[in-house]
């Protein structure tokens, strides 16, 4: 069985020609390096442990060749998958397929790490001296004088010069065999093939992190034909990138690591979480203004309580059996800024974690307020610690203000740091979210090590509810 496809269903339906044919321009040098890692995976007997790596660029589209497990990675970003797949499935064999935009640039920090950690793992690194999907600007990799699209008058010293990718690899501690090769003769493509075998050898036999470079061509980038590419690579790439074997693995094999444990029960306990029965108070979905997907936003500064605030209101949904995330975002609160985090609560999933237009915003101090607060949507609420911010500012038509004394009501409650739950309780006052039970139950899940602060968070909450009833009741009079 070939590890290539037989038809490219993928490719465009599998319609005429490109059932047969891949997607690379004329001449480019992936589809080579494509057959080449087929070839070795099938003489190798890999195929059925083969996990493909392909982030942005023009590799993109792996998946639609290689009969193998497949992932897309972020930019740049496929070592670290990589790392995730290998201790995940140790038998597995991890290619993490880059050309020289993604890996040499943005995912350089990732390359660096996930070499020196030195698991067995296998990188293909294509060096065409472009970014050939983007549009053609400036690689890493790109020549001095070369002429691109962000370099039209040729690269130059301001711009520094090409990193030398493989003999970077070399000198990292955790590789055990470092390659360069290139495809433009048959020689050089024999060459090519051999490296690339080798390379899913080391890694089947534990040696170690595998790293082959491949100078490829990029035909349309240099406006140049097949033919003159080759020369181009073998007269102006190779002088730049001397071809051979940069590092002989020497180590003896990577140790043995214990397998992974996919066991729910130790997941759990890992994660601090249970598998017990969680009380739901809710008899549905919140039936507030704001729909089936509700978006929130909590702002304060550094010490207000608004990351942990929304993590307790993420868990509080999730426990009521619907989804929701909370993603949290650190702006220069040292310096009196804002930090925030943005939750979204979905009947049945969330589409998108973030919270651009909240219905709702809890902002802990005045620069929050002003920056958050023009961005709520009509019918929405705004709760904001009206001890702090004493002069709010205008809101949109149709935005509910609810001024709760939080730092206040937090003083006489004799615990300042529960003035962010104090806010938690006036929000589902204000916003109807929740009923106060399920709150009350996400903070003993929060505080089961420290039972002493349940009373004190509890009647936060309630503090906080009757200050928000308080509030609204006076501006609806």
């Amino acid at each position: 069985m070939s590890t290539f496809y037989e038809r490219f269903e993928r490719h465009d339906h599998a319609r005429g020609l490109k059932a047969r044919s891949t997607h690379y321009c004329a001449g480019c040098g992936h589809g080579l390096v494509h057959k080449l890692i087929g070839e070795a995976i099938d003489d190798l007997g890999l195929q059925d442990r083969v996990v493909a790596i392909s982030p942005v660029g023009c590799s993109v589209f792996l998946h639609y060749y290689l009969d193998v497990g497949n992932t897309q990675a972020a930019h740049g970003r496929a070592p670290a998958v990589g790392i995730g797949h290998k201790l995940a499935n140790p038998e597995a064999i991890v290619i993490s397929y880059q050309g020289d935009g993604d890996l040499a640039s943005i995912g350089l920090a990732e390359i660096i790490h996930a070499a020196q950690l030195g698991l067995p793992f296998t990188v293909i690194f294509v060096n065409n001296a472009i970014y050939g999907m983007t549009g053609g600007q400036l690689a890493p990799t790109s020549l001095m004088g070369q002429r691109t699209s962000t370099s039209p008058g040729g690269r130059n010293r301001h711009m520094g010069s090409p990193l030398r990718m493989a003999e970077m690899m070399a000198q990292i501690d955790g590789t055990a065999y470092v390659e360069r090769v290139a495809l433009f003769d048959a020689k050089q493509r024999a060459r090519a093939g051999k490296a690339i075998k080798r390379a899913l050898q080391v890694q089947a036999d534990r040696v170690g992190f595998a790293f082959v470079e491949v100078l490829a061509e990029c035909p349309t980038h240099l406006g140049l034909t097949p033919p003159e590419t080759e020369r181009w690579v073998a007269e102006k790439m190779v002088p730049v990138f001397p071809l051979g074997l940069k590092k002989e693995p020497t180590a003896p094999p990577f140790p043995p690591w214990p397998p992974p444990n996919h066991d729910p029960a130790e997941l759990l306990r890992v994660i601090g979480a249970t598998s017990a029965p969680v009380a739901r108070f809710c008899r549905g979905f919140p039936v507030t203004a704001f729909g089936e997907d509700i978006a929130l936003k909590l702002a304060g500064a550094g010490g207000d309580g608004a990351q942990t605030a929304a993590l307790l209101l993420t868990k509080a949904a999730i426990n009521e059996g619907f989804d929701a995330t909370h993603i949290p975002s650190y702006g220069p609160e040292s310096r009196g800024g804002t930090s925030y985090a943005d939750v979204r609560i979905a009947e049945s999933e969330v589409l998108s974690p973030a919270a651009p237009h909240p219905h709702a915003l809890v902002a802990f101090n005045a620069p929050s307020l002003a920056r958050f607060g023009p961005e709520v949507l009509p019918g929405g609420v705004v709760v904001y610690d009206s001890t702090v911010v004493t002069a709010p500012p205008s809101l949109p038509p149709g935005v509910r203000p609810v001024p709760v004394p939080c730092t206040a009501i937090a003083h006489e409650l004799g615990q300042k740091m529960v003035k962010n739950v104090v806010a938690l309780g006036a929000l589902v006052a204000a916003t109807g979210l929740f009923p106060p039970e399920t709150l009350v139950a996400a903070v003993h899940q929060a505080l089961a090590s420290k039972p002493k602060l349940l009373t004190v968070n509890e009647e936060a909450l309630a503090r906080g509810r009757r200050a928000a009833e308080e509030a609204l009741a006076q501006t609806a009079g």
